[in-house]
């Protein structure tokens, strides 16, 4: 494990207030019980009826990696971080065979078999009416997913940087997907140890995006 590995990790606020998006990464592993941390706490992230229509592809592989960078305009964070996850969103989850998910709710004591029953019909009644925006719905729960991976790792002395740059047909082919048109890249987030410090660049005031009730009736902390 690298030596700048933290070992407190950092509460929620910190982490949130400490994160920087990091271009430069070393190429020093992160330690194999790590990464599960990262993972067992990437998918706590909550989902619509709790589907987790995400799948995450772990890309570590050196010829992956830059088959990866290739398909991201050859931006070599990819190839500099250990490993890089790829959040790909699932618009057909919610009409799937929900078998699992329902079973395991009703074990945990989460939900009762009403509340089963219920979403037995229900949620893929509610996809059926998505149409067309299923693709956003499922991406959307993959961006929250993303939002946990990168304020756990940073939280773990860990940094990421999200990324929007890639063509998405090339990153399918590249994880094996190129024949499944209803999986969508959401997003692309290298994870290792910062090469490089970055300052906060700031944000706008309140005055400038937070509204209260409509917009333009500025936030006024």
């Amino acid at each position: 494990m690298s030596s700048v590995t933290q070992i407190q990790p950092l509460d929620v606020p910190s982490a949130i207030a400490q994160r920087r998006s990091i271009k430069i990464f070393k190429t020093d592993p992160i330690a194999p019980e790590l990464l599960k941390q990262l993972v067992e706490l990437t998918v706590a992230a909550p989902s619509s009826y709790n589907i987790q229509d995400w799948q995450i592809i772990l890309i570590q592989d050196e010829a992956q990696k830059a088959a990866l960078a290739a398909a991201a305009w050859n931006q070599q964070q990819i190839v500099q971080a250990p490993v890089t996850f790829v959040f790909a969103a699932d618009a057909t989850v919610g009409e799937k065979d929900l078998t699992p998910i329902l079973e395991q709710g009703l074990q945990t004591g989460a939900w009762n078999e009403g509340t089963v029953n219920y979403f037995r019909t229900a949620v893929p009644q509610f996809h059926a009416t998505l149409g067309d925006k299923r693709r956003e719905y499922a991406i959307k729960d993959a961006m929250i997913a993303a939002t946990h991976l990168v304020l756990a790792a940073e939280s773990l002395g860990l940094s990421t940087c999200f990324m929007n740059g890639w063509l998405e047909e090339k990153v399918k082919e590249v994880i094996g997907a190129a024949d499944n048109p209803d999986l969508a890249i959401a997003v692309v987030v290298p994870v290792g140890y910062a090469a490089e410090p970055r300052l906060n660049p700031g944000r706008l005031p309140f005055s400038y995006n937070v509204s209260v009730d409509k917009i333009g009736n500025a936030y006024k902390a």
